[in-house]
């Protein structure tokens, strides 16, 4: 019996292997994020800077909006107007836990022009980036302090639908975590997220 009931355990994960690795590759990107034309790229609103690396996530979404740029699928957009996706970055420096800043000029966002040159300021004056959540269920502190922040130890890229009503409020389309993905040259991350963006491309072979 027990030799029995091993054979059939085996022939069961045989059976459910290779369906699984099927949907592991299959695309669940919706049809809109195949149209989209433009994207804004911003830091996460909850991630602060780590105080011995005050402007990685700066650093970080300039890298990913050059390499947005290089793929030349998108437009960037500048804050406060309108996206077909929006992009949020944040660094991880190998801890869940760690001492950061946040606040003040050090979250202040730039606007992004043609070529990677982010110091252009929109309308002749630079500012923070406008609250892409409900600013009622967490009032903005413009002032800078320190706090020990809880989250991903990894970078992460995510990609939320745009064009609607706070965008972050909902779950992101896609999403990419891994070490040092949002570092140049290479910005894994983007280059993950153009594969996906091919893989939902292919004709799909039609069902018997």
């Amino acid at each position: 019996m027990p030799v029995r009931l091993s054979s059939l355990l085996l022939l069961v994960v045989l059976l459910v292997a290779p369906a699984a690795a099927k949907d592991k590759t299959k695309s669940v990107l919706p049809g809109y994020v195949l149209h989209a034309r433009t994207v804004l790229v911003v830091i996460d609103p909850d991630a602060g800077e780590p105080l011995d690396q005050p402007n990685a996530n700066a650093t970080a979404r300039a890298n990913v909006e050059k390499k947005l740029m290089d793929w030349g699928r998108f437009d960037l957009v500048l804050d406060g107007q309108e996206s077909d996706l929006v992009i949020v970055v944040r660094t991880g420096n190998g801890q869940s836990m760690h001492p950061t800043i946040k606040g003040g000029p050090i979250d202040q966002r730039p606007g992004i022009a043609q070529g990677g040159d982010t110091s252009i300021r929109i309308g002749g004056q630079q500012g923070p980036t406008p609250p892409l959540h409900d600013p009622s269920l967490s009032p903005p502190d413009r002032g800078p302090h320190l706090g020990n922040e809880v989250g991903p130890s990894e970078d992460s890229f995510e990609v939320y639908r745009g064009g609607i009503e706070n965008p972050l409020d909902s779950a992101p389309i896609w999403r990419y975590i891994a070490k040092d993905c949002l570092r140049a040259p290479n910005v894994s991350a983007v280059e993950q997220f153009r594969k996906a963006v091919a893989e939902a491309e292919k004709p799909q072979p039609k069902k018997p």
